[in-house]
């Protein structure tokens, strides 16, 4: 940082500040779990010699605090993708099967929104369509905080549900899917070339959560790449300028996750592995009857709780995941 020409180019620059900060922290939470151990190990000792059951309280309550902090610890570690740092853009998209899966879709998305908000995220709704009984038609937020991409690319994939229908007279049990689409937010030092001859520009009114308006002018902007399908629409934004650059840094995170989704393709087939990835790769179950359980088909992380997950509980189903991707990388 004290070479000449460090700034001359300010987005590199700030990219490279980033990055050591990111480092630096991870250098003093260990050592600050290193002092704490410490001062575990002295307490035990005093303990020891003062027999005092309050010391032992304090000292029980002490243990809890760093083994919850070494759990995150550990947890971050395993986070070194080469994109786990940066905010995270996830979709959330009903299947087939209307009101069903609509509402199964805003399940998902207060979901999403309990666990950013009990993890210190900050979430933004970037598009939200409401679905026309119940529930979305489609939805994209904004996760914002160090490490969101990383946490939450474990939630890629499809979502199905089992339960007795809210919406059925007759109370069957019905089954509903739901797709979540998670991507990096990429900043300007990723080259991404799209051609905008390539690209399809709507522009429509604005409608927010419940169908309320937010903006009584053509705000919102939607954006189709003809080449590959891709549909991206933003309507956070108070202007249409604005909505179309967010909209613009979306369609950028889609193809580069395109592009990395042909890299995994090739090398499965390099590896002799059938691997799955997009509407038929269906990664968590959620049971809600004739028993209570949610259960992660990858790594097979399982819990009767289900409620709780539906509540933002979705660590334990995170750290699962990364330990089986870990796995994976490194097999015994």
């Amino acid at each position: 940082m004290a070479e000449p020409g460090f700034w001359d180019n300010p987005e590199t620059a700030q990219s490279f500040i980033n990055e050591n900060n990111r480092l630096k922290k991870k250098y003093d939470n260990f050592n600050e779990l290193n002092e704490e151990a410490e001062d575990l190990e002295v307490n035990l000792e005093l303990i020891e010699e003062e027999n005092d059951d309050s010391m032992m309280e304090e000292f029980e309550e002490s243990l809890a605090q760093t083994k919850s902090h070494l759990e995150k610890y550990r947890l971050g570690m395993l986070l070194n993708g080469k994109y786990d740092a940066n905010n995270a853009i996830l979709e959330i998209h009903p299947g087939a099967g209307g009101t069903e899966s609509h509402d199964w879709g805003m399940m998902l998305f207060r979901m999403y929104t309990r666990w950013a908000d009990q993890n210190g995220f900050k979430l933004e709704t970037l598009n939200y369509q409401a679905g026309e009984v119940a529930g979305i038609d489609t939805a994209t937020i904004m996760v914002s905080g160090e490490n969101a991409y990383g946490y939450l690319k474990s939630e890629k994939g499809v979502h199905r549900l089992v339960r007795i229908s809210p919406f059925d007279s007759a109370g069957r049990r019905h089954t509903s899917f739901a797709s979540v689409d998670v991507m990096p937010e990429l900043d300007d030092t990723v080259d991404i070339e799209i051609n905008p001859a390539d690209l399809r520009v709507d522009v429509y009114r604005a409608s927010g959560a419940g169908g309320q308006h937010v903006n009584k002018t053509s705000s919102a902007v939607r954006i189709t790449h003809e080449p590959t399908g891709i549909v991206v629409a933003s309507q956070a934004q108070r202007s249409q300028l604005q909505n179309r650059e967010t909209a613009m840094n979306m369609l950028k995170s889609k193809l580069y996750e395109l592009e990395e989704e042909k890299k995994e393709q090739q090398k499965a087939q390099l590896e002799g592995e059938q691997k799955e990835i997009g509407w038929g790769s269906q990664i968590r179950s959620y049971v809600f009857h004739p028993y209570s359980m949610v259960k992660d088909h990858r790594t097979n992380y399982e819990t009767a709780k289900a409620q709780d997950v539906m509540d933002g509980d979705l660590n334990p189903f995170i750290n699962a995941y990364l330990q089986w991707k870990l796995s994976k990388r490194n097999p015994e």
